[in-house]
Order: C-alpha cells, then structure tokens, then sequence
C-alpha cells in the first residue's frame, strides 16, 4: 500500500476529539443529548440491527397522520415495502444507463470551471452535477434546476430541526413549494408516462401494490436532498485530497485504473455524512453502556471509518487501501440505495477533473465548511489547467 502523512487540511481538534472518545468514551452523551457511538464495531452493530435500533427516529412526524416518513427514517414493514418497490426501478442497469448524461455534464461544467484560475468548486462543479443528473433522472426540466438547488440547501441545512424540532421557516416554505411541484408532475405521468426514473416508480407495480403519491413525494426529496449531498461532498473530498497530495493527482492522471480506490479510500476519509440518527427501540446494552428504550443515539461514522481498531493508519490517506470496509453508505436494511451512482459520478468527475486540469489546490484548507455536517455551500480553489 501507498501511504502519506496525515493532511495539513484537516481540523487537528475534530480528529483528535474523535481518537479521544473512541479510546476513552466510545460511548457517551452531554447531558439530555443523544448518545455518541465511536467504535467502528459499535458504530456497525446500531447501523445494522434495526431490530434494536430504530430509524424512527422524530416522535413529532410518526405522531403527524398526514406525515410520509422517507426510508431513511422508517422501519419494516413499511420500510421493507418502499425499498422492495423503488429498487425495482432504481436498479444498477438504470444507473449505469447515466454514465453518458454524467460524462456529459463534466465537460460542460468543466469548459466554464477550468476556464479561470481561481473558481468555486461547489457552485461551479460539485453541486450542479449531481443536481443535474438527479433531476434529469427524475424529469426535471433544465430550467428548474437552480430551484432544484435551492429547495435542497434549505431542507438539508435544517434537517435537524426538522426531525427533532422545529424547522425554520425558509425550510417549510422549501418543502411545500417542492411537494407542489412533484405532486403536479406525479399527477402528469400517471396520465403520460414517460421514459425516466420518476415515470418508472410511478408505474412499479407488485404484490404489495403501487406507491402513493405521497411516497413517491418523499423518494424524489430523498433522491434529491440526499444524492446532492452525498456526490457533492464526495467531490469536495477529492479535492482535499488534491491539495494535500498533488502527486497524488499526478499518478492517477498517468493510471486511472486507480481512480475507484481513490474513491473508497476518499469515502473513507472524507465521510460525506459524518452522524446519522437511531432510537433504542428497548432497554439494551451497548459496549457495556446501559441505553434505556426510546434514547436516541448518534452513530459517528467519520469517527468509525477513522478508526485505528479496524483501518491500519486509520489517520493516514492510503490512496490503494485492501481491504476497506468503510461506513460511509452506511450498513444493513437503511444503507445507501444510491452509493452506486454516487460512485459513478464520482469516478467519471474525478477522471474529468485529470482530463481538464494539471492541479487543483484549495485557497483556504482551513475553512470549516470543510467540516460541517453536510457538503459546504462555497469553496474556492486555484486551477492549473491542462495545455
């Protein structure tokens, strides 16, 4: 294995926190908070045993009758009932069926990205990819794509106060304005179906019926909040990497067969999502923490996929790791229906960014964006573009 020093980028106090629970504290809480898990075999055993672990994790929407919970947050059998159906249409052959529309978008993105000498990663590159790709699959037209972006930052930037409080008022208005529009597109293809993934949900019929209006509301906020966030911070990650190791860059220009580890060991160390969210659903024992039924715990998969337990120089950036059983996609019944096609846009980004460009480095590698819960609204970077 190829192995660096640790990156100059990174926050010193997050990981350092993060070393100090997992050695000290795996299991811990400030008082009246959740719970923190920051073993990685703990963090693995609440992500994959929903039985004891709850998804359900907002009292206030499961106790809303008109509240459509998405998979992220619901349990079997309703869970079991929404997966069985999307993944019908969701398959791997429909998001293979993207690499050209991806592959296409880079390099219009990219003729205007490459084309000065500082630029905005996020604005420029790393947010209307995945945007635009979600919504071509979804039938969005061109022209409601910057809408598209703005529901998403709006609803994602409270999810919290969503599910645990109160959301804001920016992001209520997002929500509402979204489900009338899906709604009036959903009513419009079950009259004319089309040829896209929202027209073949729509249209997915099995055994246990069809999918509601109101589920298929709440796919298409899933696909979108949740593909957006997930490439784009995968993309951000590439490039913290770029920074921090340009002759990094340099090699995998020269052999892109290295590129998919690059970006499970990317996954790895940049998690795109750091936290996720359970509720005990008993009285139970984890790590030798008694949990009583109905506390809520905070898996750290950033903390897990750090950990020096299971990863060898867990702190280091090995772009060829074997194995690397990271948690980025999470794991068992709730892991991540769209990692595939965060991992193809991710490839087929990166092989842009070394068809485009000689070098990219960040203009501020200590921005905390680069660290906040989800993908950063804005970073700038400096561009050595290619001859």
């Amino acid at each position: 294995m190829t192995e660096a020093s640790p990156p100059t980028a990174a926050p010193a106090d997050q990981y350092t926190e993060w070393a100090r629970l997992r050695a000290d504290q795996p299991i811990s809480r400030d008082p009246e908070g959740p719970w923190r898990v920051a073993r990685y075999d703990d963090v693995r055993h609440v992500l994959k045993t929903h039985v004891d672990f709850s998804s359900v994790v907002s009292e206030r929407m499961s106790e809303d009758p008109d509240s459509v919970p998405t998979m992220l947050f619901t349990d079997p059998p309703g869970h079991d009932r929404m997966r069985a159906l999307v993944s019908r249409a969701f398959t791997p052959r429909q998001v293979a069926a993207q690499s050209e529309q991806i592959a296409a978008r880079c390099r219009s993105l990219m003729a205007d990205f490459a084309s000065d000498e500082q630029a905005d990663l996020v604005t420029s590159f790393a947010a209307p990819l995945p945007v635009g790709v979600i919504a071509t699959m979804l039938g969005v037209e061109d022209g409601d794509f910057v809408q598209f972006k703005r529901w998403s930052d709006a609803i994602f930037s409270n999810i919290g106060d969503i599910l645990l409080a109160t959301p804001s008022e920016a992001s209520v208005e997002a929500g509402e304005e979204m489900s009338a529009y899906f709604l009036e597109r959903i009513a419009e293809l079950r009259r004319a179906p089309r040829q896209h993934l929202l027209s073949d949900l729509i249209q997915v019929e099995t055994d246990q019926g069809r999918l509601s209006d109101g589920e298929l509301l709440m796919f298409c906020f899933l696909l979108l909040i949740a593909g957006n966030e997930t490439t784009t911070s995968l993309i951000v990650g590439c490039t913290r990497v770029f920074h921090d190791m340009p002759e990094l860059f340099d090699r995998l220009k020269r052999s892109r067969r290295e590129v998919p580890d690059f970006i499970e060991e990317t996954l790895r160390f940049h998690s795109p999502f750091k936290v996720t969210l359970r509720r005990a659903a008993r009285d139970l024992e984890l790590a030798g923490q008694e949990i009583a039924k109905g506390d809520l715990l905070l898996p750290m998969i950033a903390s897990a996929n750090r950990d020096e337990r299971v990863f060898v120089g867990a702190d280091r950036f090995i772009a060829d790791r074997s194995p690397n059983a990271h948690l980025a996609f999470g794991l068992g019944i709730h892991s991540c229906l769209g990692a595939t096609l965060a991992r193809l846009e991710g490839r087929i980004a990166v092989e842009s960014m070394l068809d485009h460009l000689n070098g990219i480095e960040l203009v501020d590698p200590t921005d905390p964006a680069l660290d906040a819960f989800g993908a950063p609204n804005s970073i700038a970077v400096r561009l050595e573009r290619a001859a």
